[in-house]
């Protein structure tokens, strides 16, 4: 295998694979984050008070879901993404105010909370990238 044609570009991607696996460890928690945002307007109740909050959660939740999937299923490809989340993280912190204007404690405690945590998953994930790509 060592006299293959392609064996520094196989061991090159190999590589690449096997280093964007260490940003996976990011991928359980940011589900999870996002599961629970797109549910969190019904776990706290106040999803009848601020419907339009409501629907704004579960779609923002939603997308980090899909986002935190799109990182485990195709790594080599999402992990450029890991800025985003962060930029996600951010307007989830702001948004009980932007979408609802006087958001209860408990949407605004929600919001800020996981918007906060959304931000430090994302701003992980990159320093993580960042890493991998100095080691190739």
């Amino acid at each position: 295998m060592a006299d293959h044609p392609d064996a520094f570009e196989m061991r090159t991607r190999y590589l690449r694979v096997l280093h964007g696996q260490d940003v996976a460890l990011v991928n359980g928690p940011v589900f999870l984050v996002g599961l629970y945002f797109a549910v969190s307007p019904w776990v706290l109740h106040f999803a009848a008070d601020q419907v339009d909050l409501a629907v704004h959660d579960l779609i923002v939740g939603a997308f980090v879901c899909l986002l935190a999937l799109g990182f485990t299923v195709v790594p080599e490809r999402m992990t450029g993404m890991s800025g985003a989340l962060g930029a996600i993280g951010v307007w989830m912190a702001i948004s009980p105010w932007v979408v609802a204007r006087h958001p209860g404690p408990a949407a605004a405690g929600n919001g800020v909370v996981l918007g906060v945590l959304t931000l430090a998953l994302g701003l992980l994930g990159v320093a993580m990238v960042r890493r991998a790509n100095r080691l190739l």
